[in-house]
């Protein structure tokens, strides 16, 4: 994940190789990481710590396990650090600052990161200045999304989303890819079709000012293939329990929220059952 974000900070121009110091402690990475982007590197994390100042960032993305040790002997004031970002999922700022680390972001990426389409939010901590928001941003755009949240407590919520998202679209993608399959469309073309769909519908939904219900809607004709197959694709269930599961023996089911009945139940838009929320 830090490697997408380098890139990416150096592809938008956001920093130059030449500003940048990494620490890794594995030489033969070192020297990778030198020659595919031409920063400077070292086994210190405090160098890096002490090398920015005031006004540099510095990403924290060890993993949680060994981020108490990464961060062994860090003393700073909020005045006298850098900002710190950290994209280290499940270690709360209350932690972070235990372990020295006093001006500080947490935040939520995801791994399509990776391919410049992340999708991340973030939340400032106590000891953040009020221009670091724009900071954050500014690196954490670099692959992708970057929204601000107000309490810590809601990137639980952006874990289960944005964090955990891709793993649901690649259910559906790959759930969508075996149904062609099964008609006889090859693999590979399955596939394919499957993805760029997921990836089409995603971007009129993020360049659009409609809902994705009146984006549905428009794919839809009364009585028509898709209708029909929506029908038998959605449950209803009582609001505040919406979730995606496995339906018997089955394929994954998306069930939607009611707001207006208590009953959770199979409805068919054709024949103008349920409660009449589509």
């Amino acid at each position: 994940m830090c490697e997408a974000l380098l890139g990416g900070l150096l592809a938008q121009g956001t920093t130059e190789g030449s500003k940048v110091l990494v620490s890794e402690p594995i030489e033969d990475r070192r020297r990778y990481l030198e020659q595919k982007f031409k920063v400077k590197t070292t086994q210190s994390n405090s160098e890096v710590v002490t090398s920015m100042g005031p006004s540099g960032v510095v990403v924290l993305a060890v993993k949680p396990q060994v981020a108490a040790s990464a961060l062994s002997g860090l003393s700073l004031t909020p005045e006298a650090s850098p900002l710190f970002i950290s994209i280290m999922a499940g270690v709360p700022i209350a932690k972070l600052e235990s372990m020295g680390v006093k001006r500080v972001a947490r935040t939520m990426p995801n791994t399509p990161a990776l391919v410049g389409l992340g999708a991340s939010a973030y939340v400032l901590g106590p000891g953040a200045r009020q221009n670091d928001a724009a900071t954050v941003e500014r690196v954490m755009s670099a692959v992708g999304l970057a929204e601000k949240v107000a309490d810590e407590k809601l990137l639980d919520a952006v874990t289960g989303l944005s964090g955990s998202g891709p793993a649901y679209v690649y259910m559906m993608i790959e759930s969508m890819a075996d149904g062609g399959v099964k008609n006889g469309l090859p693999r590979d073309v399955a596939l394919r079709l499957a993805a760029q769909t997921v990836f089409g519908a995603a971007k009129m939904t993020l360049q659009g000012d409609k809902h994705p219900a009146q984006l549905r809607n428009a794919v839809e004709s009364p009585g028509g293939h898709h209708h029909r197959r929506c029908g038998r694709m959605v449950r209803w269930v009582p609001e505040g329990s919406g979730a995606l599961r496995r339906e018997g023996s089955g394929g994954w089911v998306l069930e939607r929220r009611c707001k207006r009945s208590s009953v959770s139940g199979w409805i068919s838009r054709k024949a103008g059952e349920g409660c009449g929320c589509w």
